[in-house]
Order: C-alpha cells, then sequence, then structure tokens
C-alpha cells in the first residue's frame, strides 16, 4: 500500500515538471534555437537583429570607418564623401558609420595618401598629382589638352575607361592603393598675380603644382618656375608673393578665397581636376561580399552625383568672382587661337611622358586612353 501511494506520488511530480516545461517552451519565438559549440557557448543566430542597428543582417556589421579627403566642408570632395557616407548609412540601415574628414583633419594629402596605405584609414579621395612620385602612370591626368572641352562627355570617358579602370587602377593597387571611381571636379584654370594669356606672360612665373614631376615639366615647357606646394599653405603664398600663381578648378579658387589675392583668372580649360574614389585593398577584399556589394552599388550611383555637385559649384562660384567688388578679379577667357599656342607646347610634354616618365605599360594606357577619347568624340 505504501509502494503503490509512493508510485502514485511519483507520477504526479513527473506530470508536474512536464507541464512546466511545456509552459516555459511556450515563450520561445517561431525561430530555431541557438546551438551550442563543443565547449558549450552559444552560437549567435546570425539572423537575429539587435533592435538599436534596424539592420537587415548585414554580415558582420556594425561597421566604423573613416574616410579623408583633400578639402574642406562645403567643397566637392568633401560634399562627394558626405552623400557617399549618407547613402552607406542609409543603405545598410545604420549598421555602417562613415567619419568623413575635412583636409588637415589627418594631416596633408600626402599624408592621407599614406594612412591609407598603412590602412589607418579605409576610404581617401586621392588626387594623382600628389601621387605622381609613387605611380608615375598616374601623372597622365597632368598632361594638360589631353581630355576634350565637353565635360560630361570627360566624365563619361572616366567612367568607362579601360585604360584607367583596369590598367590605371592595377598600378595603384600594386602600392596598396584601390581605386574604386575616377571622376572630375571640373576644368582647370589660371590665377595669377599678372595676366597670363600667352606662353610668353609665363616667362619666369613662379607657379605653385602639385607633387606631380609632370605638372612642373608642364609648366617648364611655358617658360614657368614651378614650386610644388601644399595647397593649404596657398594663400599665404600668394599673398606673399612666394608664389605668383596657381591653377584649380572655380569653385576651389573662390571657396578658397584665391582670387582676393590674385588680380586675374585666366579661363584656359588647360585640363580637368581628376579625383579618384579609393580604398585600401586589403579592407576592401576582406569584407564580406554583402558589404563590398554595397560599397560597389554606392560608387556607381555617386557617379552623376560628382558631376552634378562640381557643375552646381563651378558655375555659381564664377558668378560670385566676376560680382565680386571687393576683391576685383580681371577674368580673362582665351581664344582658340591663344589656347592653341599652349597646346603646341604640351605636345612635347605629352611625349616626354611616353618616351622619358613611363615604361611600356604606361605607354599602353596612354595610348589607350586617347583612343578612348577620340573614340568618344565620334
Amino acid at each position: 500500500m505504501l509502494l503503490k501511494k509512493k508510485s502514485i506520488l511519483l507520477l504526479l511530480l513527473v506530470a508536474a515538471f512536464s507541464m512546466i516545461l511545456l509552459a516555459c517552451g511556450g515563450e520561445q519565438t517561431d525561430g530555431p534555437a541557438d546551438e551550442g559549440t563543443d565547449d558549450g557557448s552559444q552560437v549567435e543566430d546570425s539572423g537575429s537583429q539587435d533592435d538599436s542597428s534596424g539592420g537587415e543582417g548585414l554580415t558582420g556589421g556594425p561597421y566604423e570607418w573613416r574616410f579623408v579627403t583633400e578639402e574642406w566642408p562645403g567643397q566637392v570632395q568633401f560634399e562627394y564623401a558626405q552623400e557617399f557616407a549618407d547613402l552607406l548609412h542609409e543603405k545598410s540601415d545604420g549598421q555602417i558609420n562613415i567619419e568623413v574628414y575635412e583636409f588637415g583633419g589627418l594631416g596633408s594629402e600626402v599624408d592621407q595618401v599614406e594612412q591609407l596605405q598603412n590602412g589607418l584609414v579605409e576610404f581617401a579621395i586621392v588626387s594623382p598629382g600628389f601621387t605622381g612620385t609613387m605611380v608615375t602612370e598616374g601623372q597622365i591626368f597632368a598632361l594638360q589638352f589631353l581630355f576634350t572641352d565637353d565635360l560630361e562627355l570627360n566624365q563619361e570617358i572616366l567612367n568607362t575607361s579601360e585604360a584607367l579602370n583596369v590598367h590605371l587602377a592595377a598600378k595603384y593597387e600594386e602600392h596598396n592603393i584601390l581605386p574604386l571611381a575616377f571622376w572630375h571636379e571640373g576644368a582647370m584654370q589660371w590665377t595669377g598675380a599678372r595676366e597670363l594669356r600667352t606662353p610668353a606672360d609665363f616667362d619666369g612665373f613662379k607657379m605653385r603644382t602639385q607633387e606631380s614631376p609632370l605638372i612642373r615639366r608642364s609648366y617648364e615647357a611655358y617658360g614657368a618656375d614651378p614650386t610644388a606646394m601644399s595647397w593649404g599653405e596657398l594663400y599665404t603664398a600668394l599673398e606673399r608673393g612666394t608664389v605668383e600663381g596657381q591653377e584649380n578648378p572655380i569653385f576651389f579658387i573662390e571657396d578658397a578665397s584665391f582670387h582676393e589675392v590674385q588680380d586675374h583668372m585666366t579661363i584656359s580649360r588647360h585640363n580637368i581636376y581628376v579625383a579618384m574614389t579609393t580604398v585600401n585593398p586589403t579592407f576592401y577584399n576582406g569584407l564580406p561580399d554583402d558589404v563590398r556589394a554595397l560599397i560597389d552599388e554606392t560608387v556607381e550611383e555617386m557617379r552623376p552625383r560628382a558631376f552634378e555637385i562640381q557643375k552646381e559649384q563651378n558655375e555659381s562660384l564664377l558668378d560670385n568672382i566676376v560680382n565680386n567688388e571687393e576683391f576685383p578679379t580681371t577674368v580673362i577667357e582665351l581664344t582658340e587661337e591663344e589656347r592653341d599656342a599652349f597646346r603646341a607646347l604640351a605636345d612635347d610634354v605629352h611625349q616626354h611622358f611616353i618616351n622619358e616618365i613611363v615604361d611600356e605599360d604606361g605607354k599602353m594606357i596612354y595610348e589607350m586612353l586617347l583612343s578612348e577619347i577620340e573614340e568618344a568624340q565620334n
């Protein structure tokens, strides 16, 4: 009798325990339970999301990256980089956060290139003129009168060129810099302490240039005395007469206030200012496929925006220079005949580039790009 009562009590306890287990199980979600590892730790479900992220399951997030530019807030490069960062943040539902640095925030243009190479920053906008001593083929952008006068067509060439996006990009990647896109910031113009209308006007003229041997060679061909200098030092150098002139797109001339310390501006359209959206290749190639795809998608979306940003700024800020009564500037627009005089001297520099500066690969890139430009015009 006592045994029977103990058996009944045991059955009641088992039943009660089972009810407790069922009740606990009813609070689980429909998703799969976490699996345990061999050491007893829990493996996080890859489909789960932190409520604060709002993401859609981006692999490995959240991400915190840095993007350095060569310009200040409001200028083309910085505005491009900020829109790029905002797009990636939106596309990733807040899992990708990029801090954009203005010029000087992490050093000079040359410093920023080194930081990108060393992986201290993930993204950078780089002007080939500041890498000319490292990637000699990149000096192709220093060749004056190479591109067309049609700025929209030039952007299309930069978007689609095999010479640039495949062959030149590979040269940069050898130095731990991966170009994701080439784009331009508008046509280059000259400013000076005196009128610059003919090559003779450049005789002995102290011209500021970027760190590119071929840019210096171009101005030596005109008879100038070029000096390489960071643009952070340029305003003071122009004011003091350390250098007498410089080249830049219109938006940059106005926004950096160079027109305040220069009496003349020449609409020469002798070149376009090319910039590269670049990434550290070790960082980029190590990203999950879905994250890398999101970056690539954003790069493509920013191609037309880069053109729109520079167009808006170059057009509006030219009016600011022309209408500035406090700092009046004599604006000269070269005729085609006057431009031809400079073009003839620039042709000699083109030959110097392919015969003396670069090897057969560089010559191939030049000839392929030249063919692509001619084809685009037809």
